[in-house]
């Protein structure tokens, strides 16, 4: 009886790690058997496979409990053996609770008492509480000496834990294609013993190395595949959750990685992983950073610091340091950083194994160092950082590249400083060029932020207007330049997309009935993100070449009698370039947050006027208020260059706040065309013909598919002639608004054709109609997402047609009209990269939109578009006709002249095909 409970704890135990809950249950039953026969051998083995149990399922109080007890009966029983096994899995949950102290207590007395494999795996244990512990040069010493020892003995579990742990050192250690060949052999030992839930490990330590090397699509390809395995192995999302963070920031997504590292932390602090929370929040401080939260920042680094403390993590606690340093820098509050105590802390960094944080240690110091006239100190301190441009990650090189040009400034050769600029551009450009998703390009375009910054201060130092437009140029909306991302062909996610707008439907539906749509909306949110995901993983190699700014000869000539404004911001100054007659000249404008005030003004009173049910006297203060604002601004913003511009018409390229400013309502703009584009290089291709990365317009669809657009599910479906080729065919889409129809139906009218209305404007009806032809003319619902701006949309007949889906059209039309809400309306991200309607239909090789960044009310915007489309019938261009139609309502009725001041023309002037 007794050797046959000794056998079944031993199940136990060996369930343990591969299916924790039946190995918990079978082990209390063990025990009881144990108790009752008085077998302490017995007892001592169910107690550990209990605590390895609770511990894989992060329940780590229970999981001490256990393990101390299993301590207590193999004393009982007399075995060193079995209270050293014993002691060496407690000392891995010790570490895990942050009590690193006492884990080492427990490991080293293990060790005294085992030798052979059973010494290997209390080796390799130590070794992971060395991990942890930031020694990494000790922890990959202990993996090495102990995994020839468990491969002799056959110990496949032990050597896929190890080679599982090492993969992810040597990922640290930036030495990948040895992180790659240990987490491969992981994935095949997990597989050959069956064990899914470190087959879920390998996948997350395999997205955490592709996310340090840079790639990732593949990151995230991994991650996914561990998020799947957690509903079936009921493991806790802590880690995932700090993962996902982790990847997030690594593309500069600092929102949703913000979200996602404070998931983490009150994840972990519900599964009692204390000693996992101060990574998370160096990554909360990171993302906040660059959020501009340096607040925010600076306590969470201080938090982490004290906990890496606690836990005798010195490494870490130098990472925090450095990030508690760089908040005190950036905020300047009293008392000054001290220089000492940044350099200080750079050979610790460096030992850990931490190229990237250590040069992040020298730039702050640099940078302290210059600012105090210590320039030598400076030198000295950069030389090390700049040669890290020719090895490591992409990232990695270009910071090393953005320290060999602040060394050549110290040196005053600024033509060097400016080629080494260009240098570490080259490089992030390449690597943005392999994303395959629209919104990880653009997101990804911040880490080009401080490169692009440092070479428009030394143009702006030069006050040559020629190099700062260049440089104006090559920070703004460059991932709109590169070949289009297109959503992938998968009969998967157009199942997805398909259910995504019946659920978008069943809301609306549910909305006008009075339903609660709780469920419906947590559903949509569901598939947006598995969509986005999804998309994100895809990769797209594309040749980086094609995002060279337009020189000024060039867009002077295609200009002609036009006026070009390009608006920067310089350290927290407005500045405008003025093109106008072949000359470029550079003018001062005012702080940039006094310009983002005044547009706030104008736009919250422009949506207070266009309100139909706004009382009277709300709408006279309004108007007062936003005649004051619109002077004030015209003033501010076109005062300075008011000779350059005489009554030309205007192309402007906003910054920042004025990425949403109705320009027709300042008085100089009154009656006078104006075009707005996210780039001048982005507007002089509209203007000029040739689409992204040198393409036509036309984006041929893939191989035997050219006669090929999509169905309402995505799907490509059977279309009729060569959509490559230009058409003279005019779409006219109304639905969903009270005058959608009559809208739609009275401009079909003008153009000759049959409109898309009702249950027919479906969202494959509609793109199939938009595929080829010359103009397409939407009134329909509008709704911008900020948080997920690809998910911004027009609410058709069987739910929205998205961005994704836009993305998805061979052809775009040549000239768009859209008749909603907010939809010229972008969402602004670091280095003026803008996503939205508007902004993708432009890169994609749309010429001109006619879309409005305020709400507009339905009634009031009929009689405008179709006055608007009688002009352009006549020939006049699209600027010039938006311009005269907002002319003519401006002294009309308070309520219309608003709605018609909304609405921008996006791109080139040009008459309808």
């Amino acid at each position: 009886m007794a050797e046959s409970t000794i056998l079944d704890a031993r199940e136990a135990l060996r369930l343990a790690d591969s299916e924790p809950q039946r190995a918990a249950s079978l082990g209390a039953a063990v025990l009881r058997t144990a108790r009752a026969e008085r077998n302490p051998e017995a007892a001592a083995v169910a107690e550990r496979a209990i605590g390895l149990a609770a511990m894989h399922v992060a329940d780590l109080d229970v999981a001490l409990r256990h393990l101390r007890s299993a301590i207590r009966w193999a004393g009982r029983a007399g075995s060193a053996l079995l209270a050293a096994e014993a002691r060496m899995t407690l000392a891995f949950v010790l570490n895990r609770r942050g009590r690193s102290r006492a884990a080492l207590r427990e490991i080293d007395t293990a060790l005294l008492d085992l030798t052979g494999v059973p010494h290997a795996r209390a080796e390799a244990q130590r070794g992971a509480i060395m991990h942890q512990l930031g020694r990494f040069d000790d922890a990959l010493a202990s993996y090495r000496s102990s995994l020839p020892a468990l491969r002799k003995g056959d110990d496949h579990l032990w050597t896929l834990r190890v080679l599982l742990n090492r993969g992810l050192l040597q990922g640290h250690r930036q030495d990948f294609a040895a992180a790659q060949a240990d987490l491969d052999e992981a994935m095949d030992l997990s597989a050959r013993l069956e064990l899914k839930m470190f087959a879920a490990f390998v996948h997350q330590n395999l997205a955490e190395v592709h996310a340090l090397r840079g790639d990732v699509p593949a990151a995230l390809h991994h991650l996914g595949q561990a998020e799947n395995l957690v509903p079936e192995l009921n493991f806790k999302t802590g880690p995932l959750l700090a993962d996902r963070s982790r990847l997030l920031l690594s593309v500069r997504l600092t929102a949703e990685a913000r979200e996602a590292a404070e998931q983490a932390i009150t994840a972990f602090e519900a599964e009692h992983r204390r000693s996992d929370i101060p990574e998370v929040r160096l990554v909360l401080a990171r993302a906040a950073v660059l959020d501009g939260d340096t607040t925010t920042a600076l306590t969470q680094a201080r938090l982490a610091g004290r906990e890496f403390a606690r836990q005798g993590r010195r490494q870490w606690s130098t990472a925090a340091r450095l990030m508690v340093l760089s908040c005190r820098a950036a905020l300047g509050h009293p008392p000054a950083v001290r220089l000492n105590e940044v350099e200080q802390l750079i050979p610790a960094l460096e030992a850990a194994g931490w190229p990237a944080v250590a040069l992040e240690a020298r730039l702050l110091a640099a940078r302290l160092a210059r600012e105090r006239g210590h320039h030598d100190r400076s030198h000295r301190l950069l030389r090390p950082g700049a040669a890290l441009r020719r090895r490591g990650t992409a990232v990695l090189r270009a910071r090393g590249w953005y320290a060999e040009a602040q060394l050549r400034l110290l040196d005053d050769n600024r033509r060097g400083a400016t080629a080494a600029v260009r240098a570490g551009l080259r490089i992030l450009d390449e690597h943005r060029a392999t994303l395959g998703a629209t919104d990880l390009r653009a997101h990804a375009s911040g880490h080009r932020l401080e490169l692009v910054e440092l070479g428009l201060h030394i143009a702006m130092d030069e006050r040559r207007p020629d190099r700062v437009f260049r440089w104006a140029e090559r920070g703004r909306a460059s991932h709109l330049l590169l070949s289009p991302a297109r959503p992938p062909e998968d009969p998967i996610v157009a199942d997805a997309v398909a259910e995504l707008r019946a659920t978008a439907a069943q809301i609306r539906s549910g909305h006008l009935a009075g339903r609660n749509v709780t469920r419906l909306v947590q559903r949509q949110i569901t598939l947006e993100r598995w969509i986005r995901d999804y998309c994100r993983m895809q990769r797209q190699d594309v040749a980086a070449d094609g995002i060279e700014p337009v020189g000024l000869p060039g867009l002077a000539g295609t200009l002609g009698d036009s006026a070009l404004l390009e608006f920067l911001a310089h350290d927290g100054m407005l500045y405008v370039l003025a093109v106008s007659g072949g000359r470029c000249v550079l003018r001062a404008v005012a702080p940039v947050a006094a310009a983002g005030h005044l547009v706030d003004q104008v736009t919250f009173t422009l949506r207070r006027l266009s309100h139909p049910t706004a009382r009277p006297a709300s709408r006279e203060a309004a108007a007062r208020l936003l005649r004051a604002a619109a002077t004030a601004l015209d003033d501010m913003l076109l005062g300075p260059v008011a000779a350059e511009l005489g009554d030309r018409a205007l192309v402007v390229i906003p910054t920042g706040p004025l990425q949403s400013l109705p320009w027709s309502v300042l008085p100089s703009c009154a009656g006078r065309p104006v075009s707005v584009a996210p780039s001048a290089t982005l507007w002089h291709r509209a203007a000029t013909g040739p689409g992204p990365a040198g393409e036509s317009h036309s984006i041929a669809p893939p191989a035997g598919d050219r006669d090929q657009a999509l169905d309402n599910a995505g799907r490509h479906i059977r279309f009729a002639g060569d959509i490559s080729a230009p058409t003279g065919r005019r779409v006219i889409v109304g639905y969903g608004l009270p005058g959608a129809v009559a809208e739609a139906e009275s401009l079909a009218a003008l153009h000759g054709t049959q409109p898309i209305t009702g249950a027919e404007a479906t969202v494959g009806a509609v793109t199939r109609a938009m595929n080829g032809a010359s103009l397409a003319h939407i009134a329909a619902h509008g709704r911008v997402q900020p948080s997920n701006p690809l998910f911004s949309s027009l609410m058709l007949s069987d739910g929205p047609l998205t961005v994704y889906d836009m993305e998805r059209l061979d052809r775009v039309p040549a000239t768009v009209i859209l008749a909603a809400c907010d939809t010229g309306r972008t969402v602004v991200h670091a280095g003026d990269e803008v996503l939205g309607i508007s902004a993708t239909l432009l890169s994609r090789g749309a010429r001109q939109i006619v879309a409005s960044v305020v709400p507009v009310p339905d009634v009031q915007t009929r009689p405008m578009m179709i006055a608007l489309h009688e002009l352009l019938l006549t020939g006049v261009a699209v600027p010039n006709a938006l311009a005269e139609i907002q002319k003519r309502v401006a002294g009309e009725d308070g309520t219309a002249a608003a709605a018609a001041a909304g609405f921008v023309c996006v791109g080139a002037a040009a008459p309808i095909a």
